[in-house]
Formats: C-alpha cells, structure tokens, sequence
C-alpha cells in the first residue's frame, strides 16, 4: 500500500513538474534557425510566424539565417543548440525529406535528432513559361517536348531542389525529355526563365511573377488548386498523373525538448495559423495552410522521407 501511494504521489509531482514546465515556458527568447538564405520562402514564413509566436508567448523571436549546402549547414548548426524548447528548425522539405536520400553524409541525424511541432504550410511547384512563350497549356508544350526531345530546357534552384525533382516528376509522368538547367537559387533561375534563356520551370517563388504579368502559369503540381492561383489547373485535372510535387515548410524542435514545451509550441502556432492576416499572407504567397499535430507532422516527415527516397532512385539524382 505505501509502495502504490508512493508511486501515485511520484506520477502526481511529475505530472504538476510537466505542468509547471510548460506554463513557464518559455523563459527567454526563442531562436528560429532558418537553413537559407534572407529573402526566401522559408525566410518569409519564418518571420511571419516568429512575429505573431512573440506577441502570443511574450519574449522575442529571433530570426537566424545560416545558409548553405541545400540547407545542411543550418540544419547542422541547429542540432548543436539548446535542447529546451527555445531554439527551434525552420525545416523543409529539402532539409528533412529530400536531403537524407540526396546526400552520402549529414550534419545530422535525420531520423534521431528532431522533435515535430506544428506542419506550417506547403507550397505547390508551379509549371510557369515566360510570358510570351508559343505554349498556351500543358499539352501544346508535351506535344513539342515529343517531337523534339531534349530541345526545350527547364531551370531549377539546383541540382537536387525540390523543382528539380518536381521536373522529374514532370518527365515520367508526360513521358517527355528536358534538358535540365541548374542554378544556384531559383532566383537566377527564373530571371533567365523570364529572359528566353530557358524554356519553363517548376518552382514555388513565382506568385509575384505571375500576378505582375512577367510568367504564365500552365498547371499546378497538388492535387487541388489553390487560393492565389485559382484559375490555373492542376496537372491531376489535366491527366497527369503522379504530380504532387509540393516544397513545405515545418517547425522542428530537438528531439530531447520535454514532451510539454512541444505540445505548448503546437497549440500557440495552431492558433496563430488561424489569424485572418496571417493565412492570407501564407496564400498570397501561394502557400496551403496546414497545421495540426505534432503526430501529424511525425507521420507526414516519415512519409515524405519514404516518398523522395523513391523519386530520388528512379531519376538518378545524387550528391556527393
């Protein structure tokens, strides 16, 4: 008998410790490491979402961009930090899906090192061409690619991005040949696209593009189209099949932050999420607002690692 009401007053501490944890926290501000550069998407979504989380948790979000090797060198330089709570990952689908099958060797452990927060949104590539292309839809532009293979070229953010990948995707599922044309950012790349360098892209950057009359969208790689582009179709609509080639963005915290903290940082974000000003920031960005559960964000990582894993065999992409 006092053995059980030993261990019921030891669950009891433990679970006003966890309680306490979480109502104090958090006690000091909170850094958003951002694997990219100023500027970017993840960038943007990061200060967004770090300006609404100070005003809702009461202490300063700072915004720190460390760039570089497709994002590894942040993502590295993250697992070394804190491990409370008050550093957290602007992950992607590049540093947490896509790079585990891309690169022989990581900064860090991708199955071990993070804890899931909140899915915060996902951005669909876009088949965008300059503005005064000859194509007028998907199928004039397959139908020349099948004529003449190899002739059209297609830019990227650089080898391994999520557009290049996207471009694959397109390959396969049109059964067409493009000559591939990396960059270093998609930036560059859409600056040539927009220049009659290139011929066409996948990316996820160009919404301003599109509205200032500078690219065409020709279809969306989701499967539903979206808020900011709600006249354009998706592949899925067209018949093309296996088109679901969306960049998204997540919040990460290290794997060893109490269970607590997490589910705190989860339900602040979910709310912020939900702001009026905030979703329509993240949709005239041409972003799908997500959120839910940090289980959710767990199954969708493993997910997504499994899903890339195959699209990065089958087209032969890899990095030393």
């Amino acid at each position: 008998m006092k053995l059980q009401k030993i261990i019921v007053a030891t669950a009891i501490a433990l679970g006003f410790t966890a309680s306490a944890q979480a109502n104090d926290f958090p006690v000091k501000p909170i850094k958003i490491i951002v694997p990219w550069a100023p500027g970017g998407a993840t960038d943007v979504i990061a200060r967004v979402l770090g300006q609404r989380l100070s005003e809702s948790v009461g202490q300063p979000v700072v915004i720190e961009n460390k760039a570089g090797a497709g994002g590894n060198i942040g993502t590295g330089a993250f697992v070394q930090e804190a491990s409370d709570g008050h550093s957290l990952l602007m992950g992607t689908s590049s540093t947490n899906a896509i790079n585990p099958s891309l690169y022989k060797t990581l900064p860090f452990n991708p199955k071990a090192d993070f804890s899931p927060i909140i899915l915060v949104a996902t951005v669909p590539n876009v088949l965008v061409v300059p503005t005064n292309s000859k194509f007028k839809s998907v199928d004039e532009l397959v139908a020349f690619a099948k004529a003449n293979p190899g002739k059209l070229t297609v830019g990227s953010a650089g080898n391994g991005s999520s557009q290049h990948i996207a471009g694959a995707m397109l390959l396969k599922s049109a059964g067409i040949s493009l000559t591939h044309v990396p960059y270093k950012g998609s930036g560059p790349a859409a600056a040539d696209l927009m220049a009659g360098h290139i011929d066409l892209m996948l990316d996820t950057g160009s919404m301003n593009h599109i509205k200032g009359g500078k690219l065409k969208a020709l279809a969306i790689a989701s499967n539903k189209r979206i808020d900011g582009l709600p006249e354009v179709p998706t592949f899925e609509e067209l018949g093309y099949k296996d088109m679901n080639a969306a960049a998204w963005y997540a919040l990460y915290a290290s794997s060893k932050t109490p269970d607590a903290q997490a589910q705190k940082l989860n339900a602040e974000l979910n709310k912020i999420l939900k702001q009026p000003e905030v979703k329509q920031r993240l949709t005239d960005f041409g972003a799908i607002v997500n959120g839910g559960s940090t289980k959710e964000l767990g199954d969708f990582t493993v997910s997504e690692t499994a899903r890339y894993k195959v699209l990065i065999n089958e087209a032969k992409i890899a990095i030393e």
